[in-house]
C-alpha cells in the first residue's frame, strides 16, 4: 500500500500533467482562428514574403468568414506561445536548423492539435528534409494525391498544388506528414504559394497567377479549420 508520502507525491504528479493539458487545450482554444509566421534558426529568411500571410488573412476573411487578425504574429519555434496559433506558416530560402528543444515543442504542438504548412520560397528542400527527420522519425513525407480534400475544400484544382513560379521548371508537389489519420505538416515545393500571395507590385504576377495563388491558400485554411 501507498504511504501518506507517496499518495500526495502521485497526486501532485497528476495535477501538474493535468494542468499541462489543461494550458494547452486552452491555447488552442483561445485563439481558435489565428494564424502565425514561425520564426527559426540556420540563416535561412523566414520572414521573406511580408506581405503574403497578410493578404491571405484579408483574402480568407473575405471569402471563408474568417475572422482573423491581419497584424500576424511571430512565433520562435522554442516558444510555449506557439500553442496559441492552431496554423502556423514557415517559408525562406536556405538554411533551416531546429535545436532540440525547439524540435520537442514542435512535435508536442503538432500531436496536441497544430499544424503548420511549409512554403519552400526556394532552396529550403534539401535543409527541411533532414530536419523533419529529427522531427518525426517514425514518418514521412507522403506526397497527396490530386483527389485529396485539400484541394476542393474551397476552390478545385483537379490536377493538384498550382503552379505559381518557375524556379527549376518542376512540377509542384504537395507533401504532408500524418497523425492519426490528420494531417499536421503540409510541404509545398516548386509552386511558391507565398510568392503568389505577396502584394502585385512585388513580384508583377499576373492576376490570374495571384487568383490561383490565393485560392489554393484558402483552400489549406479551409482545410486545417474544419478537419
Amino acid at each position: 500500500m501507498l504511504n501518506n508520502r507517496s499518495k500526495i507525491y502521485q497526486f501532485n504528479f497528476m495535477r501538474f500533467y493535468f494542468l499541462i493539458a489543461l494550458l494547452i487545450l486552452t491555447c488552442l482554444t483561445s485563439n481558435a482562428q489565428e494564424v502565425a509566421v514561425l520564426k527559426y534558426d540556420g540563416g535561412g529568411d523566414w520572414y521573406s514574403n511580408p506581405t503574403a500571410l497578410p493578404n491571405l488573412v484579408e483574402y480568407c476573411n473575405k471569402n471563408l468568414g474568417t475572422t482573423f487578425s491581419k497584424d500576424v504574429k511571430t512565433v520562435e519555434a522554442q516558444s510555449i506561445d506557439i500553442f496559441q496559433y492552431p496554423f502556423i506558416h514557415m517559408t525562406g530560402h536556405g538554411n533551416v536548423v531546429f535545436s532540440q528543444e525547439q524540435i520537442e515543442n514542435l512535435r508536442n504542438y503538432l500531436l496536441s492539435g497544430g499544424f503548420i504548412h511549409i512554403d519552400d520560397n526556394y532552396g529550403m528542400k534539401p535543409y527541411l528534409e533532414k530536419e523533419l527527420v529529427r522531427l518525426f522519425p517514425d514518418k514521412q513525407l507522403t506526397e497527396l494525391s490530386a483527389n485529396h480534400p485539400i484541394f476542393s475544400s474551397y476552390k478545385n484544382f483537379p490536377n493538384g498544388l498550382p503552379k505559381i513560379h518557375e524556379h527549376d521548371g518542376n512540377r509542384p508537389q504537395a507533401m504532408g506528414i500524418f497523425h492519426e489519420n490528420r494531417l499536421v505538416l503540409l510541404f509545398t515545393f516548386e509552386s511558391d504559394l507565398g510568392d503568389g500571395w505577396e502584394s502585385p507590385e512585388v513580384h508583377n504576377d499576373p492576376q490570374e497567377v495571384r487568383q490561383k495563388a490565393l485560392d489554393m491558400g484558402a483552400n489549406i485554411v479551409k482545410y486545417v479549420f474544419t478537419n
